[in-house]
């Protein structure tokens, strides 16, 4: 059984954590967005290697439906263009992009330019933004509407790094303000008071019993002396108190006690 467990240590699977009888209340947690570009985006795209390759224009050719003959693939690329979709790879590196671009480009604005059948006979001239290894990016290139393959590189997208460098910075504040009421969380959770008091002691009534048997054993030894005394008993001593003799505990008494 351990065996198995441990050759599944790797999947993200939590362990069950099953409730306690007297479960702590648990501390808060803070749950971070990853961001989805770097701080300086211009400097990283200037100085990374990759983007330094990708930035010349290079080959590049159409990659969708490898398996199918070369006339269905033409037919494919052309559709999946006009629905605003395709995927190209560069030949010098093997980078593999999913271009989006038009109707398809979600939170981008579409530009008649990104996808353009008339601008040169026999190719598609395309655009699409994108986001690579944080940095706001826009590919540019060309495909052979026959061959399937053309020319394209990858330019820095300035507008859109601004824009991105925005929503950044309000991320950052956002969550340094969530981490500055995390902490205060934190010390209040650690410096509060107990979550749960002692349980009551189980022998009280033990205790109590006892207390009570003997004050009534006293009780009683004490108001015989006085009447033997008082009666001028033989043998009781000028004070008259009778010596302490050994008592018997009554038995329903003691079957009582060691019931509790």
């Amino acid at each position: 059984m351990m065996h198995a467990m441990s050759e599944h240590a790797g999947v993200g699977v939590l362990p069950f954590d099953g409730m306690g009888l007297y479960e702590q209340p648990r501390p808060p947690r803070l749950v971070f967005k990853m961001p989805r570009v770097v701080p300086d985006q211009k400097a990283k795209f200037e100085s990374d290697e990759l983007f330094r390759r990708l930035s010349r224009e290079s080959e590049v050719r159409y990659t969708g439906y490898r398996d199918r003959p070369i006339e269905e693939r033409q037919v494919r690329f052309q559709n999946g263009c006009r629905e605003g979709h395709t995927e190209i790879a560069f030949a010098a590196t093997g980078t593999n992009l999913q271009l989006v671009f038009g109707n398809a480009s979600g939170n981008y604005p579409v530009d008649p330019n990104d996808c353009d059948f008339d601008k040169e006979h026999g190719k598609v001239h395309l655009r699409s933004h994108l986001i690579m290894n944080g940095v706001c990016v826009r590919w540019r290139g060309w495909i052979d509407l026959e061959r399937l393959d053309g020319v394209g590189c990858l330019e820095y997208d300035e507008e859109h790094a601004a824009e991105e460098d925005a929503l950044l910075r309000d991320q950052l504040e956002r969550y340094n303000q969530r981490l500055r009421d995390f902490e205060e969380k934190q010390r209040t959770y650690r410096s509060g008071p107990a979550s749960a008091a002692q349980p009551p002691h189980l022998n009280h009534h033990y205790h109590h019993d006892t207390h009570h048997a003997t004050s009534h054993h006293h009780h009683h030894h004490g108001h015989h002396s006085r009447h033997v005394g008082g009666a001028g008993a033989t043998g009781a001593t000028a004070t008259g108190i009778e010596p302490h003799l050994p008592h018997r505990q009554d038995p329903e008494m003691e079957v009582r006690l060691r019931a509790f």
